[in-house]
């Protein structure tokens, strides 16, 4: 039982930064922690031993979230400062940049927000955030690269994105 309370104790810095980039406060971000852990602790049954719990409760993280915004506990905002930590010293030019891509991640819509943090910030693989998010791979691909191309045109300043004409 040890080893399980440390395995859930390393995720619990990771549990918070995604769920402060997802809610975009501090406090909301702690509430959903705490329901996460709350919720992990109570199916701990579920969780197969020897398997990644990462992804068993980031799952449980999205699952959360989605009943909180279904019942309208959550109000999903901009990325504070403190959301994307950033480990080596920021020059004034890095800060501003920063601000801008938390503020352009802030308006993404949700699918794309969720799929860009767990793959840019939570750096995980591809099949994890299938798994995580209950989509399929391919969906997973194609809401990042809809993400990122989204990103793109909102930290260029355009309005909308650029349709492509295929012929």
């Amino acid at each position: 039982m040890d080893s399980v309370n440390a395995i859930i104790t390393e995720q619990i810095p990771r549990l918070r930064r995604y769920a402060r980039a997802l809610t975009g406060d501090r406090i909301s971000a702690d509430d959903l922690v705490q329901d996460t852990l709350e919720r992990a602790w109570s199916k701990l049954h579920l969780w197969q031993r020897g398997s990644d719990m990462r992804p068993w409760i980031f799952s449980i993280m999205h699952n959360t979230f989605i009943n909180h915004i279904r019942k309208n506990q959550i109000v999903t905002t901009s990325i504070d400062d403190e959301a994307i930590n950033v480990s080596a010293p920021a020059t004034h030019e890095d800060s501003f940049g920063m601000r801008d891509l938390a503020s352009a991640i802030g308006k993404l819509p949700h699918d794309y927000r969720e799929v860009i943090l767990l793959i840019g910030l939570e750096q995980m693989q591809y099949e994890e955030v299938a798994e995580v998010l209950g989509i399929p791979l391919g969906t997973v691909m194609s809401r990042l690269s809809r993400g990122r191309e989204r990103l793109r045109t909102i930290m260029a300043g355009e309005s909308s994105p650029a349709l492509r004409r295929v012929k």
